[in-house]
Order: structure tokens, then C-alpha cells, then sequence
């Protein structure tokens, strides 16, 4: 029953986005495993997922398919945290000779967001440096404009390393090298591309233009087009992950705004629409992961911060009496953040004793680090 589900005969419109019948037999049993595994979020269903698309592996030629199917299981086995596995099945599409282009950048992207989740950042820089270098080779069968998309998607991944590693001013060269034109609403900007230079805007304290950017992040998200080159993840770099990061970022902005230090009035207006936006960001995170899952604690931290920032502005500690229900919480993330820490362009007491919002520290929920 199980494999007569993923090989049931693609739609009219999920061949569309084939060039091949094998490519869209591919892409359903991808729809099929990724909606089995996450629907009932059990060591079975993913199992019983990656069985099915071990059995497209064997089945389909096209490098297309190994592609699709190579892409779907690197973040079934992320889900299930065999990192391992899931960078073995990234390395696999990087190896493949004829590849196309959306593929590799996608692979690239989610070896780099792992070996950033994971604290190998200088494995992180290597990766990013090499997925710049495809575009100095010969890319036929690639269209000028999703080459040019292509490439701008990989400028923003070496942005984000950078901006993670600390290095503030080269990240700001690589984003200012992406070109938007009129809109980012154009063929090939990913969401993710657009929320890591929102991030970037936020870091300096841009926080209008970033806002702008997380907003647009999250129009531009479609989880069901998985074959777009511009819109192809895996791992911790999918289009949910995008949506989390993106609203979590949004919280993290009206914690930061200056508004809340020029207007008093609007000060618990503020608080509320972040308190608002975070507690969204944490039902996310727990009905995507768990509510056991670390990146459910991220966002806990968030909210934490964010707390801290108003008691300290407020200057009353009538705050942490209203908040007593959330201890548990709190002594659950600072045990964690304690651990955790990792940025190189703030300590955690820096962040915990922030007085302006220029200097806030975005906390980027994909890679689970601090920017």
C-alpha cells in the first residue's frame, strides 16, 4: 500500500515542472515521502519515507531524479538528526557530473547551513568559497536569469557565513553584490537568500529595511515548489525552516526597534506585537519539530531576551512577577544558552546587557546560532 502511494501517477501539474516522466515520478515520491514522514512524525513513517525514495535511487537513471530524491532524504535524516547520513546524501549530488546547476547550490546551501548548526564554521567557509567557484565553469542548459538568481543565491550563502564568523563588513559586500531590480518578487529569489540579507540589515540596524526583507521572505516561500531551482533546500534550509526563521527574525525585530526607545507611548504596544509574533514562531517550531526538539528551545530563548529587553527598559523588575509562570522556562534556556554560545561578534553578557538596538544580536533559527 505504502509504495503503491508514491508511485501513483503524477498529476498534470506536477509534470510541468519535469522534463522527463522520471523526473516527475521522482518528484511525487518526494510529495509522498515528505507528507508521510511529517504527518505522523514517527520513526516508522520516516523509515518507511527513506524506503521509498531509496527505492527511486535504484529505480530512476536521470541525474535530475537522483537530484530530487538525494535533496528529499539529506532532510528526512536531518529531521531525524542523523546528521551523518543526511551530509552523506548532500555530498552524493555534489559528486554527480551533470547535475544541474539549482541542484548543487542547494546541496551546497544545506552542507553549509549543517556545518554551521554544528559549529564547523571554517568547514562552512570552504563550502561556501566552492559553491561560488561552479560559476566559473561552463553552465549550459541554464537560462541567463536563473543563472544570474543562481549566483546571487550563492553570494547570500557566503554572506551568511561571514556574517556568522563575525565578519559584518564582508557579509555587507556580498549582499550589496545581489541585485533585486524593481522587486524581489522576480523569477529565482529564494527565501532564503532574502531573509539572510534581512538578517544582515537587522545585525547593522537597518531594522526598516529589514523588516521589509523578513516580509518579503516569507511571500516569496511555496513549499510545494520543491523543483524550482531558485526554491530547491534540504536539511535546515527547506521552506519551513525559511518560515520559522522569518517570523521568529520579525519577533526579534519589534524586540529591537527603535521606535520603542523614541516613542514611550507605543512601548507595551510594541512588546505585545513581538510577544505576539514569537509565540507564533514557538507554535511553529513545536508543530514542525516537537516540543521537545532544541529549536523549540531557540525560540524560548527569544522570548527570553525579548522579556529581558522590556524589564530593562521599563525599568522595574514588575516584569519578572507578571512572568513567573514562564521560570521553568527561563531557567531551561539560560542552561542552554550558557552552553550554546558560540558568536564571535558578542559575548552572551554583551547580548543579556544590550542598552540600544543597534547592537542587538539576531538569533537565526535554521542554523541555531547567534549573528
Amino acid at each position: 500500500m505504502l509504495l503503491r502511494h508514491a508511485f501513483r501517477r503524477a498529476s498534470p501539474s506536477v509534470r510541468s515542472y519535469s522534463t522527463n516522466v522520471g523526473d516527475a515520478v521522482a518528484l511525487q515520491m518526494v510529495r509522498y515521502a515528505l507528507s508521510h514522514a511529517r504527518s505522523q512524525k514517527s520513526e516508522e513513517s520516516y523509515g518507511q519515507s527513506l524506503l521509498v525514495l531509496e527505492l527511486g535511487l535504484s529505480s530512476l537513471a536521470s541525474e535530475g531524479s537522483v537530484g530530487l530524491l538525494s535533496l528529499a532524504m539529506s532532510t528526512l535524516l536531518y529531521e531525524r538528526r542523523d546528521y551523518n547520513g543526511a551530509i552523506e546524501k548532500l555530498e552524493r549530488i555534489r559528486e554527480l557530473a551533470h547535475s544541474s546547476l539549482g541542484y548543487k547550490v542547494a546541496a551546497c546551501e544545506a552542507l553549509v547551513g549543517m556545518n554551521l548548526e554544528i559549529g564547523q564554521d571554517v568547514a562552512s567557509s570552504a563550502l561556501a568559497d566552492e559553491c561560488l567557484q561552479l560559476f566559473g565553469n561552463k553552465t549550459e542548459g541554464t537560462d541567463m536569469e536563473t543563472l544570474n538568481a543562481l549566483h546571487f543565491h550563492a553570494k547570500a550563502i557566503k554572506g551568511l557565513v561571514d556574517l556568522v564568523c563575525g565578519d559584518v563588513k564582508s557579509a555587507e559586500l556580498c549582499f550589496s553584490e545581489i541585485e533585486y531590480g524593481d522587486t524581489t518578487e522576480g523569477k529565482g529569489f529564494s527565501g532564503n537568500m532574502v531573509l539572510s540579507h534581512g538578517e544582515m540589515l537587522h545585525v547593522i540596524g537597518n531594522h526598516s529595511s529589514a523588516e521589509d526583507f523578513y516580509k518579503k521572505a516569507l511571500q516569496l516561500i511555496d513549499i510545494d515548489d520543491i523543483v524550482n531551482p531558485s526554491s530547491m533546500g534540504a536539511a535546515n534550509m527547506v521552506p519551513e525552516e525559511v518560515i520559522l526563521g522569518a517570523t521568529c527574525a520579525l519577533g526579534q525585530l519589534l524586540t529591537h526597534s527603535r521606535q520603542v526607545l523614541r516613542h514611550p507611548g507605543i512601548l507595551l504596544l510594541n512588546f505585545h506585537d513581538a510577544e505576539e509574533m514569537l509565540t507564533k514562531a514557538l507554535g511553529k517550531a513545536e508543530d514542525q519539530f516537537g516540543s521537545a526538539h532544541p529549536k523549540v528551545g531557540i525560540v524560548l530563548t527569544c522570548i527570553a531576551l525579548m522579556y529581558g529587553h522590556k524589564a530593562r527598559l521599563e525599568g522595574s523588575s514588575s516584569i519578572l512577577i507578571q512572568e513567573q509562570n514562564r521560570k521553568a522556562e527561563g531557567e531551561r534556556m539560560r542552561k542552554w544558552a550558557d552552553a550554546a554560545w558560540r558568536n564571535r561578534r558578542l559575548s552572551l553578557a554583551q547580548v543579556l546587557d544590550i542598552p540600544e538596538p543597534s547592537g542587538a544580536a539576531v538569533v537565526d533559527t535554521r542554523i541555531c546560532r547567534v549573528l
